[in-house]
């Protein structure tokens, strides 16, 4: 109910604004027509018209953006009432069940590991938006110090493993060719953050299985740069650079529903930018599995150091 009626308030604006800009331009015309005689005064209406229109259109366009960014903060207001209820009614639950019924050590160990799970997640979707608040206001230059990106990129990925139950070979890391230690200058918690954001995301949108290459390599002498590939649902292109927009999720077919709160791929994007770097994703469509790039500048010290 909700999406069809801001679909009638963008239609309504775009149709209001057309119309508009239809009666400015015709103004305009039949003021030209009727003072060209007088070139000062037909030039003042051109001048004059040309700024209403103007105005007009980017109403228009600031109207159809504000509907779009209010059903996206309900999209995510929506997603996080549904991580923050789920594990707290789970849990809930299994501490009901804990009190009320005498369980042999087996079930209740069970049901501690999957309270123990409960707020993990609980905790998970807490931090990630209390980051999302923190990145905007901290000062780029706080707490850096050099970091090798291998070992961290390969924490991530165990870390990664152990939360979603995976096999090794689920997600693998290439070797980096020849000997090369490929340090950057960085905050090591936002890096560890939008690497594990990476990796999350790669396993949400491969519900069918999760095949996950990561790579590190040198670009230009100057960058290092993380890939993540999946087999996963893949990318509309349209949608490549909106992913990245606070909120924002990629749309899914109405059988595959995908939780999260739309600020993993932006918390990426901000550490990136505020590390000097960016991130991008390529995909070839729905169903083929999509690549994201995280590019850093390289950090280039004494060779001989360890």
């Amino acid at each position: 109910m909700n999406i069809t009626r801001r679909r009638g308030a963008i239609a309504t604006s775009i149709t209001l604004g057309v119309l508009l800009t239809g009666l400015a331009v015709t103004l305009n015309i039949g003021w030209i027509l009727v003072n060209k005689a007088h070139v000062a005064l037909m030039v003042l209406g051109v001048v004059f018209f040309a700024a209403l229109v103007a105005g007009v259109v980017l109403n228009t366009i600031f109207l159809v953006r504000e509907v779009r960014r209010n059903e996206r903060q309900d999209s995510f207001l929506n997603a996080v009432t549904h991580e923050l209820k789920t594990p707290i009614a789970s849990i809930r639950l299994y501490l009901e069940t804990l009190e009320r019924r005498n369980l042999d050590e087996s079930q209740r160990r069970k049901f501690y590991a999957i309270m123990r799970s409960d707020s993990d997640r609980l905790l998970a979707t807490v931090e990630q938006v209390l980051k999302a608040g923190q990145l905007g206001q901290r000062a780029r230059q706080q707490n850096r110090t050099q970091i090798d990106l291998a070992p961290l990129v390969s924490e991530c990925i165990e870390i990664t493993r152990e939360r979603y139950h995976l096999k090794p070979e689920a997600i693998i890391l290439m070797p980096v060719s020849g000997q090369v230690r490929l340090r950057v200058d960085g905050i090591a918690e936002d890096l560890r953050t939008a690497v594990l954001n990476l990796l999350d995301n790669a396993v949400k949108y491969s519900p069918a299985g999760v095949s996950i290459v990561c790579r590190l390599r040198i670009e230009r002498y100057t960058w290092a740069v993380l890939s993540v590939t999946d087999k996963g649902l893949g990318i509309p292109s349209r949608e490549l650079k909106r992913i990245f927009k606070r909120f924002y999720r990629a749309s899914t077919n109405d059988l595959v529903k995908i939780k999260g709160t739309g600020l993993g791929l932006f918390l990426v994007r901000t550490i990136a930018r505020q590390h000097g770097g960016d991130i991008r994703a390529t995909s070839e469509g729905p169903g083929k599995g999509s690549t994201m790039f995280l590019k850093l500048p390289l950090w280039i010290g004494d060779p001989n150091a360890s």
